[in-house]
């Protein structure tokens, strides 16, 4: 059994997401493991990870109208607001999502659908240097 762990660096823009599929395919190439587990981790109670359809952005659209309408900015709705307005519907959204993901690899790939991506969630209205961390674990 081998490990590999690898920390990935994303600017986010502000609120949206950010495909990181690319950059796990990446790491998992240069881990030579042909089965196993990639675990993914955002360290940041702000921010999230999910895995959602890549081939038509309308539906990140329709995901990022949706949280805006379930988690608003307005400030007067939440009693916590010591980082700014927008932290505590941020907090919200990520208890909504998750901080982690398994994809499991098989022939070497990452065993995703074929509409399948890897997106980092910033649910803060500012943009933010966040970090993923990667362990790939297998044979």
């Amino acid at each position: 059994m081998r490990q590999a762990v690898h920390h990935l660096e994303i600017d986010t823009r502000g609120p949206g997401l950010t495909e990181i599929t690319e950059e796990a395919r990446a790491f998992l190439g240069r881990t030579g493991l042909e089965t196993g587990l990639l675990t993914l981790y955002v360290p940041h109670t702000s921010a999230s990870l999910l895995i959602q359809e890549n081939a038509d952005p309308d539906v990140l659209g329709d995901l990022l109208a949706f949280y805006a309408r379930l988690a608003p900015w307005s400030a007067r709705d939440y009693a916590h607001d010591t980082e700014g307005p927008d932290d505590m519907p941020a907090h919200i959204r990520a208890s909504l999502t998750q901080t982690s993901l398994g994809v499991p690899v098989l022939g070497g790939a990452l065993a995703l659908g074929r509409w399948q991506g890897i997106y980092l969630f910033e649910h803060r209205a500012a943009p933010h240097r966040r970090t993923v961390l990667l362990h790939a674990i297998g044979q």
